[in-house]
């Protein structure tokens, strides 16, 4: 009886602990006001990730049976980034209940709804996320008065959108479900879920062991693995990106079906593949394809610095040509190489003792046809390059363009190179160029200048001045370039253009490691009406890119009159009178077209201040 009291009690009790917890969460609930949740949600979120979430004041506290607090499209970003890169339709704080009862918000969890994640490359190779991660680094950096917070974040039925500028191609993830371990409390970043990828489930995981190394740069442990029905690929080793990519480790690849693998990634082929790792690694075989990306791979070549104006500098390695024979046979009806489009393309690629040449036997390239060979080869801690290639009957400026990034030749023609360098950088090697290049046109246009507007402007008036000519178009009939290249200095032995109203003949050299011009040359105008034509002298000067054209100023004094009055048998005036008189009609303003017989006359112009 006693007992059946004392367990009747201690329901009692219990039942009322139960209640007094229940109405105090439900007090809480009613007294806690939601922009304090907001608050205090935001700000320990942008401790721990170093991200500023962006929350509306759409909440919904509940804090039984379970506490957590629940916004509405939510944005994580930073100040430096433009369009936001993660923006998910909810996100889910579960609350510790300790500290929730002494009126503290500590979330244990997040969890994001259908978040949408944007990834997006530009053609130069700048990513929306280098500000992210930047604050990313900052959030995770270590700090004596940070104490331990949430370390695990969800993600439901998310999406991630990959864009490349440089290809203007885009991916989807989709239905992403991921749990990841975030490094609050210790260093290491793990992520393990699923998502589809076109039209498959892929299982993955993701294993950092040093977070903040890995977002700065440095080396950090690195496994990855991916399983699908078409693929299987698990990586163990190391990553870096200081001074540039750099993985090492052990790569594992399964597939059921090379021909189906190849499909699921986008490159439907045909063929086949010998694979020997023992005793040497041994890559022999034949692939017909219908369409090849190539971008993937070529994708973290950088010839440039990432300001577009100097080439590289970062030492190149290739560590990975040790101990590999390869002899490959590929041809494909369409390759795809970033913004680049070629068509039918028949290649050979060997690699022995270090060296990997790669033949072109015909590629239906920028409109034409393009052939020849590319080596790369280690050599003396670097690299050594060639190039032996001919483009016959291509549009100029899709070949230019893409080859060399120049887009001022319009028309079709012939281009032969026949290059050579070595060094253990991009820039070391423009230093050892050698060899030659020649280019051949008919019926085409040099854009981003009209030499004809140009030259008539300066005939009529010399003195006018060149001003902006940096526009519209000179057509030719005929263009011929022929250089030579050593120790990255481009010698012009012929630069020859032929049009209906214009002829240039330029010489002179361009340095090919500090991307300049230091050209001479002359523009003759050719009169149609009679046999006179108009010889003006020029320089072209200045970065490649963007180079300035400067007229001869003592060729258009000349042609002026100007000079008369120092140069003239019968001069009258002294020799400082004669100076200003130069110097005026250089300064003066244009001549104003002479008034109507009603209009009423002009003022006299001032006579010519004395202390000019």
């Amino acid at each position: 009886m006693n007992a059946a009291i004392g367990l009747k009690r201690l329901a009692v009790a219990a039942a009322a602990i139960i209640a007094a917890v229940i109405i105090s969460l439900v007090g809480l609930s009613l007294l806690l006001p939601a922009a304090s949740v907001r608050d205090a949600v935001k700000s320990e979120i942008q401790a721990v990730t170093g991200l500023d979430p962006v929350l509306g004041d759409d909440i919904s506290l509940s804090l039984f049976p379970s506490g957590s607090v629940r916004f509405r499209n939510v944005v994580l970003a930073n100040e430096a980034a433009g369009e936001p890169a993660v923006a998910a339709d909810e996100l889910i704080a579960r609350l510790r209940y300790f500290p929730l009862l002494a009126g503290h918000i500590e979330i244990a969890d997040v969890t994001l709804v259908r978040p949408i994640i944007k990834v997006a490359f530009s053609a130069s190779g700048d990513s929306n996320w280098s500000g992210l991660i930047s604050a990313l680094a900052r959030g995770l950096a270590p700090q004596a008065d940070r104490a331990a917070s949430f370390s695990e974040i969800g993600i439901q039925d998310g999406t991630v959108i990959v864009y490349d500028g440089r290809s203007d191609a885009t991916e989807r993830l989709e239905d992403l479900e991921f749990q990841v371990a975030w490094p609050s409390i210790s260093r290491s970043f793990g992520a393990n879920g699923h998502f589809t990828w076109h039209n498959e489930k892929v299982d993955a995981s993701l294993t950092l062991s040093d977070f903040l190394a890995a977002l700065t740069g440095d080396r950090s442990g690195l496994k990855v693995r991916l399983s699908s029905a078409p693929l299987t690929l698990a990586f163990d080793g190391s990553a870096s990106d200081e001074p540039t990519l750099k993985v090492q480790g052990t790569l594992g690849v399964d597939a059921p079906s090379l021909r189906e693998a190849l499909r699921w990634i986008g490159n439907d082929a045909e063929g086949a593949l010998t694979v020997s790792a023992n005793p040497h690694r041994f890559v022999q075989g034949t692939l017909a394809s219908d369409t090849l990306d190539l971008t993937p791979y070529v994708s973290g070549i950088r010839l440039q610095a990432r300001n577009e104006r100097n080439w590289n500098q970062l030492p190149i390695t290739l560590d990975g040509f040790n101990g590999l024979s390869l002899d490959l046979r590929l041809s494909a009806a369409n390759i795809k190489i970033s913004s680049a489009s070629l068509g039918r393309t028949a290649v050979a690629a060997t690699m022995h003792d270090g060296k990997l040449n790669i033949t072109v036997g015909e590629s239906q390239a920028f409109g034409g046809v393009a052939k020849g060979t590319l080596g790369l080869a280690t050599a003396d801690g670097g690299v050594a390059v060639t190039s032996h290639m001919q483009f016959t009957d291509v549009d100029l400026d899709n070949c230019l363009g893409q080859v060399f990034g120049l887009h001022k030749v319009e028309g079709r023609g012939t281009l032969t190179v026949n290059l050579d360098g070595a060094g253990d950088s991009v820039l070391a090697v423009t230093h050892a160029l050698n060899g030659m290049a020649t280019l051949n046109a008919g019926a085409g246009a040099l854009t981003g200048i009209n030499i004809e507007q140009l030259l008539r402007r300066l005939e009529r008036r010399p003195l006018s001045g060149s001003g902006d000519f940096r526009s519209g178009r000179t057509p030719f009939d005929q263009l011929a370039i022929n250089l030579k290249v050593n120790q990255g200095i481009v010698s012009i032995d012929e630069m020859r253009i032929d049009g209906p109203s214009v002829r240039l003949a330029v010489a002179g050299q361009a340095s090919v490691p500090t991307r300049d011009l230091d050209l001479k040359g002359v523009a003759t105008l050719i009169s149609t009406a009679s046999a006179d034509q108009f010889d003006l002298p020029f320089v072209v000067q200045g970065p490649w890119d963007d180079p300035i054209m400067l007229p001869d100023a003592q060729s258009l004094i000349r042609r002026s009159g100007a000079a008369a009055p120092l140069l003239g048998p019968g001069k009258s005036l002294n020799a400082g009178e004669a100076v200003r008189s130069v110097i005026d009609q250089l300064m003066a303003a244009p001549t104003t077209p002479a008034p109507s017989p009603t209009a009423a006359p002009a003022a006299a112009p001032s006579p010519p201040n004395s202390s000019r």
